[in-house]
């Protein structure tokens, strides 16, 4: 799904009204779930007509995914500067800590995002396009891993630097739908430490 093309020059007022009509979609779509909102209450929650709507995106479709791409950008930033601090090698359990101090664990977000992966999962464009942004953040973890070895062991059944990344990512993914269920963002971040220490190390070192 290409984002809507913006032609000419982008007025300071057209990138407010952008970035209002967003965070009116997000706690909307938080409230009632993808699929249940309409454009118009979208424009009533941002205080836009439809006409404002429509000079930014095409379709609640597009603006969903501006929504998922501006979160999934954070996330991978995070990630990424949180892994940069280590030399050569990797201070698993001290890259963990970073990791989990900073990584996005906002409940909206993750009801937002799995309301996006139901819709993904049933139109295969859509599943195209979200598998792009989190392959991203697999190769954000993969080439850090990548520079760690020969300094940092990592346990032989990860095999290489891409498929640990693929455990890693499969790990929040598990934390993140139990804390939809629990609502327990500190245990959340204590278990994702725990588990992604265990999984990068032999098991044996603790935070």
């Amino acid at each position: 799904m290409v984002p809507k093309a913006v032609t000419g020059r982008v007025t300071r007022r057209r990138v407010h009204t952008r970035a209002n009509l967003l965070d009116a979609a997000f706690a909307v779509f938080a409230a009632k779930g993808f699929g249940r909102v309409s454009i118009e209450e979208v424009c009533e929650a941002a205080g836009y007509s439809r006409g404002a709507f429509y000079s930014n995106f095409d379709s609640l479709d597009e603006l969903f995914f501006a929504l998922y791409r501006q979160r999934a950008d954070l996330i991978a930033e995070q990630v990424s500067a949180a892994l940069a601090s280590d030399g050569p090698g990797l201070d698993v359990p001290a890259a963990v800590e970073r990791v989990t101090e900073v990584l996005l664990l906002d409940r909206d977000w993750l009801l937002v995002k799995t309301d996006f992966l139901v819709h993904a999962a049933r139109d295969p464009e859509v599943a195209r396009t979200l598998l792009e942004y989190r392959a991203r953040l697999r190769r954000a973890i993969a080439d850090r891993l990548a520079r760690a070895r020969g300094h940092t062991a990592l346990p032989a059944v990860l095999g290489d630097a891409e498929e640990a990344a693929h455990a890693v990512v499969a790990a929040y993914d598990g934390v993140t739908t139990q804390l939809l269920l629990d609502r327990d963002a500190a245990g959340a971040r204590l278990w994702l430490g725990q588990l992604l220490t265990a999984l990068l190390t032999d098991g044996s070192t603790r935070q």
